[in-house]
């Protein structure tokens, strides 16, 4: 990429789009183009067209995506699968029929078997059921790294995919409703503190930017002490879903957003093909950590970060998701790349991002 070419960076305000964009600046690249959600609704496909037609960008980064947790990938199954779809199915056929020289596809390592291999290699893909819960989401990420490897073997363009694990930091989802594991673990026990603390001015802070069920900052204190007990905080405990024993892989999103730089500018669509393949599939690049924690443990970080000196409770009522999530990044490794943040570094920085 030339430090003039123009990028479109689809979901720029979001956790990892946000974390390229910023990444992208500091190597250099000054014609970066973003749209917000209420400027350009990528799921409608006339709109989308539209705007490659304007901009005609150079490259294309598509962070774009309706993302959650548990909950809320089993409760919105038609809206997660419908959003997704349509979000590569517009971007990326868009991108070709606008002479795009180079695309980026961010999904997701739930697109693997619910009981894969560990470490999980590319090659696990399609081998067996998916994880019940997020099955919808995982497919809609399946047919985006599909989209890409076909439009390479049929048209000849240069599309990649890269499949990170869970991702963490700045510009992260808090909302208790809808946010994966480990922001809604560092938002609960930053509301347990507060309760256990009786700083109520920090409760009200924390409420007035983010209101939970409509409940926010200025409302009465019964009203925000029983809200927040429907989530599990109390001012003696904080109660996590599940047993606490699944094991999970975490990656700093600047991480990942420096892997997604590094594998536009460094890797093609012809270096992941192997020689004298005739059937080619599974070229997309997994990132993540190559390191591993159990839900448990990475609570017990939270606390420390926090300084929450009250009980955490594990309510094994609620679903635990997959038992182990482990990415193999040998792939990512033999091509140049390695991550640099660890987790409990992480969940300090993203604590102290938090509270700012």
């Amino acid at each position: 990429m030339e430090k003039d070419s123009k990028i479109y960076v689809a979901g720029h305000r979001g956790l990892v789009g946000s974390a390229i964009w910023k990444t992208l600046e500091a190597k250099g690249y000054r014609n970066l183009v973003g749209r917000t959600h209420g400027e350009l609704d990528l799921t409608d496909t006339a709109a989308t067209a539209r705007f490659f037609e304007a901009e005609r960008p150079d490259y294309v980064v598509v962070a774009s995506a309706k993302v959650g947790g548990i909950q809320a990938n089993n409760t919105y199954r038609a809206q997660f699968i419908y959003e997704n779809l349509m979000i590569s199915c517009n971007t990326i056929h868009q991108s070709y029929a606008h002479g795009v020289k180079k695309l980026l596809f961010l999904g997701s390592s739930c697109i693997y078997p619910r009981l894969a291999p560990q470490p999980m290699p590319e090659d696990c893909l399609l081998t067996s059921e998916l994880e019940y819960t997020n099955e919808p989401y995982a497919l809609s990420k399946i047919a985006g790294l599909k989209m890409c490897e076909s439009y390479n073997l049929q048209y000849g363009t240069d599309f990649l995919s890269v499949m990170p694990t869970n991702l963490y930091g700045p510009n992260d989802n808090f909302n208790l409703e809808t946010s994966h594991v480990l922001p809604a673990m560092i938002r609960k026990i930053h509301l347990g503190k507060c309760l256990m603390d009786g700083d109520e001015a920090a409760l009200r802070r924390d409420l007035a930017a983010r209101p939970v069920e409509g409940v926010d900052g200025g409302a009465d204190l019964s009203a925000i002490r029983q809200i927040l007990n429907k989530y599990g905080i109390t001012d003696k405990a904080v109660t996590l879903w599940g047993t606490g024993k699944p094991l999970r892989e975490f990656l700093w999103s600047e991480d990942m957003a420096e892997a997604c730089v590094y594998v536009m500018e460094h890797i093609s669509f012809k270096d992941l093909v192997k020689p004298g393949e005739t059937q080619i599939r599974n070229t997309h690049i997994n990132v993540g950590s190559g390191e591993e924690a159990s839900i448990a443990q990475t609570a017990g970080y939270v606390k420390r970060a926090v300084g929450y000196e009250g009980a955490l409770v594990y309510d094994a009522s609620k679903p635990d998701g997959t038992p182990r999530k482990l990415l193999d990044i040998s792939k990512l490794s033999d091509l140049g790349w390695r991550p640099k943040v660890r987790l409990e570094e992480g969940i300090a920085r993203l604590y102290a991002w938090y509270i700012k």
